[in-house]
């Protein structure tokens, strides 16, 4: 079973996946300003790889940004890479 959880400290945060309890991945991101963030950080552990794990971080960030009404600045490569293939995203991307 997976979970994730957010921490924030109102100049940074991340969201943290874990399977079994186990930290198994982390994005991170910055504030830049009360509106937007900047997701400069994706990892998943090697021996979690290839299950979305991912993907899943990025999308909690956008649900985070949707409820907060932020943009986001995908500067993190694997975020940008979802941010780009996905349209239903668009809205929360600042450009």
């Amino acid at each position: 079973m997976t979970r994730i959880e957010q921490k924030d400290n109102g100049k940074k945060g991340r969201f943290v996946m874990y399977e079994d309890d186990l930290p198994v991945g982390e994005m991170t991101y910055v504030w830049i300003d009360d509106s937007k963030i900047i997701i400069d950080h994706t990892k998943i552990e090697e021996t979690h790889g290839g299950k979305g794990y991912g993907k899943q971080l990025v999308m909690a960030g956008v649900e985070f940004a949707r409820k907060q009404e932020l943009k986001i600045i995908p500067l993190c490569p694997f975020a940008k890479k979802v941010f780009d293939r996905d349209a239903g995203i668009q809205d929360v991307r600042f450009s």
